[in-house]
């Protein structure tokens, strides 16, 4: 349930809402995958998408920050996917997140994360 997580933006809590509205079964930030090791093997860089749908086996990200870091934010998008081919991930960007809350009529509009 939303109301018992502390999301790192009101733009994930919004969107627990939406998915616990539809009950649709997800689990917030379940699973770091690493991205770049050291020479000893442990991890450097790592991605940790907002969500996980469980039903769907489909992991989210929530990518509606300001415009100068979504570069970054796609880099790491570009890396996850050559590393994890088999794991499917949605990215929403700012606009998609928007039209997302409008679709549902929720008064409140994020625009950053």
């Amino acid at each position: 349930m939303a109301g018992s997580i502390p999301f790192a933006h009101p733009s994930e809590e919004e969107f627990a809402k939406v998915l616990d509205f539809y009950q649709i079964r997800w689990e917030y930030e379940p699973k770091t995958f690493p991205l770049a090791w050291d020479e000893a093997g442990n991890a450097t860089e790592a991605f940790s998408p907002d969500f996980y749908l469980v039903d769907f086996d489909l992991f989210i990200e929530l990518t509606t920050l300001k415009q100068s870091l979504v570069t970054e934010k796609n880099r790491k998008i570009r890396r996850f996917r050559e590393l994890y081919p088999e794991m499917k991930l949605k990215v929403f960007y700012g606009r998609d997140y928007r039209n997302l809350l409008a679709k549902y009529g929720l008064a409140k509009r994020s625009s950053s994360k």
